[in-house]
């Protein structure tokens, strides 16, 4: 069928939009082994920062991190006990990564709120999650419910 003048228009404005449409995340399942280079930006919490992630020469992403491995306490919370181990835990990972470049590896995305999970190390080869663990300014974690620090 030839396209006519007519259908071009509607053709390109459908094009357009759907370019327009977000890209949907990673599936839970989906795993990028890496190791991707990424310079930390910010430090969230305990166990989260955002980071601009080198995917190509000269081409970069902006995306949340959470460390696997680690459940933080938690900085938004009426437990002042909770409150305050938290703050210890985010001010020790801006300590350790705040401003530097990190390799991220086993990268996978979905459950964890437009976040991807991933193991961290620092350029000296360190695991972030396990120094956070051995300073005792986080809990081992492998999913489920987390556990309060208030009960």
């Amino acid at each position: 069928m030839p396209i006519r003048p007519r259908h071009i228009a509607p053709t390109l404005c459908l094009g357009f939009v759907g370019s327009l449409l977000p890209v949907p995340p990673a599936s839970a399942g989906e795993t990028l082994r890496g190791p991707v280079e990424a310079r930390v930006l910010r430090v969230i919490d305990g166990d989260t920062f955002v980071a601009e992630a080198r995917i190509w020469p000269g081409q970069t992403v902006t995306v949340n991190v959470r460390l696997r491995g680690i459940d933080a306490p938690e900085i938004r919370t009426r437990c002042a006990v909770e409150k305050a181990a938290g703050l210890r835990s985010r001010d020790a990972l801006e300590r350790l990564i705040g401003g530097a470049t990190v390799e991220i590896r086993n990268i996978t995305g979905g459950k964890y709120y437009g976040r991807v999970l991933a193991d961290v190390t620092t350029s000296q080869g360190e695991s972030v999650g396990a120094r956070l663990l051995e300073r005792s300014l986080a809990r081992a974690y492998e999913g489920g419910r987390r556990r309060s620090a208030c009960g």
